[in-house]
């Protein structure tokens, strides 16, 4: 027995090695297909970049015109430095001009001109990679200039005004009052456009758009705070949605440093296909773990819509998947925010040593993960004093069981998008927390065969028989009878299917290529 909890580091061990089991079917699948944007991702490291007068990004118009050519299953690279070569332009983006005009026709060449188209194709993309490989050195050089926070957790806060111009002083004030972690919320349905708007923008819908003129605007002014407050200030953005690889790519080459990215969020709550999601996944996590860059999953989406007593074993499931899905792609323990949250309705009896019971499990069961512990949302009801009173709550428990990344619970979460004042109240709260009682981890253990460390290993129970059900199964269809979240998503349905294609036997994708023969 190990640990605070008397987990039986066997039942450990064969849950990790049941999720192996029923992750390894969806990898392999992941490893034979490609999607619209994981190809567009490709065209962004080789050096594709602006939109045309409607908007639509030149990277969306050239993959479109290769398709309708030569369809998708054998990867855009090749029959696009093959058009570069024959037409003898150098610039891609023009020839994605050139493309979208109607003037220039894709092919898949074969002998000498594969041969070459595949050189170039490698040549270009590995320039890209390389400038994601400065940026991740860059980090690390300000990161042992101006240091990182003091204390554990790292307090994270939500800027999301809208406009990006409005977010960078609010972001910089936030880093001011104790923020660690800055995260841009996106525009209400970004994660459904199947491109990336192009540009700052100042038009966003309860949260501002994802764009990399806004990452490279943000990730400056966050510089600047870095200087003047003597630590490293970091900056998170989503890789999720429709163009999951390439919101990876742009984040990469921008130097963002967390990115939300859950290798079933986007099924769940967004409807986009399974296989589209686990196939952008895979290529985003080969991304973030090159950029060295710390993915935040969304397990504690799961409990919003359902119940967070019955249903914590599926958080635990979806972290073990999460963790097997990451080391496949690449990313070091170190990277793996796995999520979590504090969502059981406060009149359940013991309901904060069930939280911490919960809590403490992901804790131990990833000991070297900085996990991301998520505020009360479900059960907030607009009583500013009952909520500022549960997220005080919540910030002692992720003391209490020494959570890697704390989420700034708002008082006014289900009244308003809040105010800057309501910001200033929540961070007074962790601070008080965190300042009183921020080492009470080395003290807090509970009782043996005591109440928390009964639920913990019961739920790990739950979890070990759910994953014996999923690998009987398969994965897919656990998701198709709505295992996770109470959502029922088919493989054959869901948004951004038609944007997936199976390999062909002459598919070639420089990026992977590269990234995994560093892994």
């Amino acid at each position: 027995m190990t640990g605070k909890l008397d987990l039986d580091p066997v039942l450990v061990a064969r849950a990790r090695e049941l999720a192996r089991r029923a992750g390894q079917p969806v990898v392999d699948l992941a490893r034979s297909h490609t999607t619209v944007s994981v190809e567009r991702a490709v065209l962004r490291l080789a050096g594709v970049s602006g939109a045309d007068p409607d908007g639509i990004p030149w990277v969306n118009r050239l993959v479109e015109a290769v398709v309708a050519d030569v369809g998708l299953g054998h990867g855009v690279a090749v029959p696009v430095f093959d058009a570069l070569a024959r037409e003898g332009i150098t610039d891609v983006t023009l020839l994605a001009q050139k493309a979208a005009a109607g003037s220039v026709r894709f092919a898949l060449p074969t002998g000498r001109a594969a041969t070459a188209a595949r050189s170039a194709a490698r040549r270009a993309v590995g320039a890209g990679i390389r400038r994601i490989d400065r940026r991740r050195a860059e980090r690390d050089r300000l990161i042992k200039r101006h240091g990182d926070p003091k204390q554990r957790p790292w307090i994270y806060l939500i800027v999301a005004t809208g406009d990006i111009y409005e977010d960078i002083p609010q972001a910089q004030a936030a880093a001011r009052a104790g923020a660690d972690v800055i995260a841009v919320i996106r525009s209400t349905g970004q994660s459904l456009l199947d491109y990336v708007p192009e540009g700052a923008t100042r038009e966003g819908f309860a949260g501002t758009y994802a764009t990399q003129e806004n990452f490279r605007l943000m990730r400056a002014a966050l510089d600047e705070s870095s200087k003047e407050l003597g630590r490293y200030v970091r900056l998170t953005n989503y890789a999720s949605g429709l163009c999951m690889p390439e919101m990876a790519t742009l984040a990469g080459l921008e130097r963002l440093d967390m990115m939300l990215n859950d290798s079933m969020y986007g099924i769940l709550f967004r409807d986009i296909n399974p296989i589209r999601t686990f196939v952008d996944q895979r290529f985003s996590r080969q991304v973030h773990a090159r950029a060295g860059i710390i993915i935040n999953t969304g397990e504690d989406n799961y409990l919003t819509t359902a119940d967070a007593v019955d249903e914590a074993h599926t958080v635990t499931v979806s972290q073990l998947l999460n963790e097997f899905f990451a080391h496949e792609a690449g990313l070091a323990d170190w990277q793996l925010g796995l999520g979590h949250a504090f969502e059981i309705n406060p009149e359940v009896p013991e309901s904060f040593r069930l939280e911490l019971a919960h809590a403490l499990l992901a804790r131990e069961l990833f000991p070297d993960a900085p996990l991301k512990w998520m505020p009360p949302t479900k059960h907030m009801t607009g009583d500013v004093f009952r909520g500022n009173l549960l997220d005080g709550f919540f910030n002692l428990a992720g003391a209490l069981t020494g959570q890697g990344i704390l989420l700034v619970g708002m008082m006014t979460e289900a009244v308003v998008t809040p105010w800057l004042s309501d910001r200033d109240i929540a961070l007074q709260n962790v601070r008080y927390v965190l300042g009183a009682a921020g080492g009470l981890h080395e003290d807090f253990v509970p009782a043996p065969g005591g109440f928390i460390r009964r639920r913990a290993n019961q739920v790990l129970g739950e979890a070990l028989d759910l994953l014996e059900r999923i690998g009987e199964q398969t994965l897919l269809t656990a998701i198709a009878e709505g295992t996770f979240g109470i959502m029922k998503r088919p493989a054959d349905r869901g948004k951004g299917l038609a944007g997936v294609a199976a390999h062909e036997a002459d598919y070639c994708n420089p990026a992977t290529d590269i990234l995994e023969a560093a892994a």
